[in-house]
Formats: structure tokens, C-alpha cells, sequence
């Protein structure tokens, strides 16, 4: 999944700690001290998303990108090699074609790799497994779908910036944030 919400702003929960009013209370200093009032304040806040294509298209050669490479999940290079698969056939892998579309996503593994400057390791030979939509998996993504669109559309919260990225092999769910100015 990839957001893209452009501008966005959002107002988000902060929780302070105030001193309660200790005048005319008896008692140890101690007890004195656990008495305070939390108190909420709504902090607005502004967060500016990048567009898919500049996603896509990073540099992997800068020193930053080097240092979020190792941080990076493995799923952002299989998505890219996916992308290529789909240019180039016009559809998605299929099982019906398992050996023929299994072996052309190896070979795109490598051409991809290449081309965006990393190592050939960074995604395992089994990945060629990912052929087809997963009803359980949809069921994650769409969960994390709807429940982003409700943060954005009321504007509470900071929303997913800007990939999701689910393994169904592993059950896992991971965020990457992927912009042509990375983060460190």
C-alpha cells in the first residue's frame, strides 16, 4: 500500500503533567509528589508526502541511502521487480504459468537490482513464490487501508508515510517511509 495525501495536516494528542495545587493538604512530601493532573492538548501538526514516482525512482548510490539501505525491507525491491514484471507482460504472475513466470521474475530480480545500484542478496530466491492474492492478506492490507483513510479523512493521528508493506509468509506488517530526501 502507498499514500500519497500531498499536504497533509493533522492535529495529534500530547499528554502533559501538571503539578496539582498542593495548598492545605497535609501529608508527606512524598505523596505530595505522585499527585499531579495529566492534561491532553491537541498539537497540530503538518506532513508533506511524496509522489509514487519519486518513491520509485530513489538513488540508492548517496551515502544516506546507503546507511536506510540496511534499514530498508526487502518487500520495496520485490514491489520494484513486480512493477517490472507487469511492464513487460502486461499482467500479473500467474500459477498457471508458474515455471516460465517464476523464472523471468528471477531474471528481472537481477536486472532490477542492478539497475537501482544494490546488491543481488537483498531479496532470497524463494520470492518467487508471490503469485497470487492471498484472501487473509488482502484482509490485512485492507484493514490497514480503511483505518488510514479514517485517520486522513479526520485528521486525527499521524497517517502511514508513506509504503505498507505486508509479508504474508512471515504475518508482518512494516512501514517504510521512502522519499528522495530519506530519512536518517
Amino acid at each position: 500500500m502507498f499514500a500519497n495525501l500531498g499536504e497533509h495536516e493533522f492535529v495529534e494528542e500530547k499528554t502533559k503533567a501538571t503539578k496539582a495545587s498542593q495548598e492545605g493538604q497535609g501529608g508527606p512530601d512524598a505523596k505530595k509528589a505522585k499527585l499531579g493532573v495529566a492534561e491532553t492538548v491537541l498539537v497540530k501538526k503538518n506532513v508533506h508526502f511524496c509522489l509514487l514516482k519519486d518513491a520509485l525512482t530513489l538513488s540508492w548510490s548517496s551515502e544516506g541511502a546507503k546507511a536506510a539501505l540496511k534499514r530498508t525491507a526487502p518487500d520495496y525491491f520485490l514491489l520494484q521487480v513486480l512493477f517490472k514484471f507487469r511492464t513487460e507482460k502486461g499482467r500479473d504472475p500467474s500459477p498457471l504459468s508458474y515455471q516460465e513466470d517464476a523464472e523471468a521474475l528471477r531474471q528481472m530480480r537481477l536486472a532490477v537490482l542492478a539497475s537501482l545500484g544494490v546488491g543481488t542478496d537483498l531479496i532470497v530466491d524463494d520470492f518467487a513464490s508471490c503469485f497470487s492474492e492471498m484472501a487473509p492478506v488482502c484482509a490485512v492490507v485492507g484493514g490497514v487501508l480503511s483505518q488510514e483513510a479514517v485517520k486522513a479523512l479526520s485528521q486525527r493521528d499521524p497517517p502511514l508515510n508513506n509504503f505498507f508493506f505486508f509479508n504474508g509468509m512471515k504475518g508482518s506488517g512494516v512501514v517504510e517511509c521512502l522519499a528522495p530526501t530519506l530519512p536518517s
